[in-house]
């Protein structure tokens, strides 16, 4: 006996896709709780100074040491201080003025009649006695 109020089945399946996505959410909702839980926090205890721990004292560094190289001709003077000196005296100089000044700096000033290639050994020789606080100067042209 057949009702003819009743509707039709269609031979296409229909698919229920709320199940699906509550199941989903579900697993999602599992994961998410896990990763939160099982994360363990990390401290780190740190204690800021206090302003009464003491003042940060400006501090001037030292005059650099300025040796300057000049020619005249085929000759070359060095100068520290506007007074000649030898390399020999240099080199004192040079660990003198570090050791009593342990953040000074020797800056080596050349002529641009100088060769350069003299520069550069005259600067190697300085960082053999100063290390890395010797450094080469350039003026600039304004």
């Amino acid at each position: 006996m057949r009702f003819k109020n009743q509707p039709q089945h269609s031979s296409m399946p229909v698919v229920d896709l709320i199940p699906m996505l509550n199941v989903m959410m579900s697993v999602l909702a599992f994961f998410v709780l896990i990763s939160t839980t099982l994360s363990s926090l990390q401290v780190v205890d740190v204690q800021l100074p206090s302003d009464e721990q003491g003042q940060i004292q400006p501090t001037n560094p030292p005059e650099p040491l300025i040796v300057q190289l000049n020619s005249q001709g085929e000759q070359v003077q060095l100068l520290v201080g506007n007074q000649p000196i030898t390399k020999e005296q240099l080199f004192q100089q040079i660990q003198a003025y570090l050791g009593q000044n342990p953040q000074g700096a020797v800056l080596l000033t050349a002529n641009s009649n100088v060769d350069y290639e003299q520069v550069i050994q005259l600067l190697a020789q300085m960082r053999d006695v100063g290390g890395d606080r010797v450094s080469l100067a350039i003026n600039s042209s304004s």
